[in-house]
C-alpha cells in the first residue's frame, strides 16, 4: 500500500495505491474540488448532492465506491471516499462544469486511443520491452485494458459481449491466423 498526494494543475489529489488489488484509489472529494473550483466543504456538498443524484439514477458507481483512511488536512486519517480509475472517470463524466470538459475531452481521446489499439494490436506496438520480465509487464498491461474494455462495454450493453456464436475455438483461431499469413 503506497499512500500519496498527486498534483493535478497545482491541486492537490489524494490517492492511495492498493498492491494486492494492483488498482490507484483516488480521493472522491479532491478531484471534485478541482473540477468545480470548489473548497474542500464545497466539494464535500457537492459530491453529497452527486451521490444522491447518481443514486436516484440508478447508477451504480456510487454503489461500489469504497473507503479508505487517509490523511486529512487536520493531520489525521480520516475514512475518505474513493474511486478506481474507472469509477473515477464515470463520476467525472457527470460534472457539468467548464473545468472537468477539457478532462472529459482527455479521457474521450485517450478512450477512443485504447479502443484502436485493441482492434488493431499493432498501433500498441511503440513499446519495446528488452527483457522477458518487461515484456511480461506489457503484457499483463495490455490484458488488463482489454478486461476492462470488455467489463465496460459489457456493462454498457448490459449483456456479454462473448457469445458461443462469435467465440473461436483454438482450432479456428490456428485456421483463422494460418489464413491471414497466406494474403
Amino acid at each position: 500500500m503506497e499512500n500519496s498526494i498527486k498534483l493535478f494543475n497545482d491541486n492537490k489529489i489524494r490517492v492511495e495505491w492498493k498492491s494486492e488489488a494492483e488498482k490507484w484509489w483516488f480521493s472522491i472529494v479532491d478531484i471534485i474540488a478541482v473540477l468545480t473550483d470548489n473548497d474542500f466543504q464545497g466539494a464535500r456538498n457537492y459530491w453529497k448532492v452527486l451521490k444522491h443524484r447518481l443514486n436516484a439514477e440508478g447508477n451504480q458507481t456510487v454503489t461500489n465506491c469504497n473507503q479508505l483512511k487517509m490523511l486529512a488536512s487536520d493531520g489525521k486519517m480520516r475514512l475518505t471516499d474513493v474511486a478506481d480509475t474507472e469509477q473515477l472517470l464515470r463520476l467525472i463524466q457527470s460534472i457539468p462544469y467548464k473545468k472537468a470538459e477539457p478532462f472529459k475531452m482527455w479521457l474521450a481521446k485517450v478512450g477512443k486511443e485504447r479502443i484502436d489499439e485493441i482492434e488493431n494490436p499493432e498501433l500498441s506496438q511503440d513499446e519495446k520491452p528488452e527483457t522477458f520480465d518487461k515484456s511480461k509487464d506489457v503484457a499483463k498491461r495490455g490484458g488488463k485494458v482489454v478486461g476492462n474494455a470488455k467489463i465496460y462495454a459489457e456493462k454498457e450493453l448490459g449483456r456479454p459481449v462473448t457469445t458461443r456464436q462469435n467465440y473461436l475455438s483454438i482450432t479456428d483461431k490456428k485456421k483463422k491466423l494460418t489464413h491471414k499469413s497466406k494474403k
